[in-house]
């Protein structure tokens, strides 16, 4: 079976594979590009800034399939990380008002739409006005939503390449 994306994200492919080895036919997962890195990569953006975010969570609305309770929307925003919202985008003036719980109103968010494809679509905003935004460009599937200071401009720079900091390659500058 092919996937788009990812299979190991979203895919079924666990419940596809114990199927298959109950009928002893061999199989093999071959990973593709998620969207949601599909989409960063799209908007020239990394979810882990020095300062900002050092963590991405992936998730998605409860919406007919639910999710753990531990794992609302409304809860993992109160981490304030990098985020990318699967599955979603129909249910935007939720997702929305879920995120709206601990992000501020100003907090940036990008949606992409089919990523990486010949018609990619992007649309940004900040949490007031991204559902109007989504709306606007006719956003209604195959959309990834993300959210977090990371889309912002401001950031500290990475010690990788700072001649103050030794690390196996580089020794530190005095």
């Amino acid at each position: 079976r092919v996937h788009t994306g990812d299979p190991s994200i979203y895919g079924a492919i666990r419940e596809q594979i114990d199927r298959l080895d109950e009928l002893n036919i061999k199989s093999k997962v071959i990973p593709g590009v998620s969207s949601f890195v599909a989409s960063a990569a799209a908007l020239n953006k990394e979810f882990t800034l020095p300062d900002v975010s050092q963590s991405v969570i992936c998730t998605r609305l409860e919406g007919r399939t639910p999710v753990p309770e531990l794992e609302s929307l409304e809860k993992l925003a109160s981490h304030k990380s990098s985020m990318a919202i699967f599955l979603s985008i129909q249910m935007m003036d939720k997702v929305v008002e879920k995120l709206l719980t601990h992000y501020d109103e100003n907090t940036p968010v990008a949606v992409v739409q089919k990523a990486t494809w010949p018609d990619e679509k992007i649309v940004e905003g900040t949490l007031k006005d991204i559902s109007k935004k989504v709306e606007e460009a006719d956003i209604r599937k195959t959309a990834q939503i993300l959210v977090g200071n990371f889309l912002g401009d401001k950031y500290s720079l990475s010690k990788l390449y700072d001649k103050n900091f030794s690390h196996e390659y580089r020794d530190a500058k005095k």
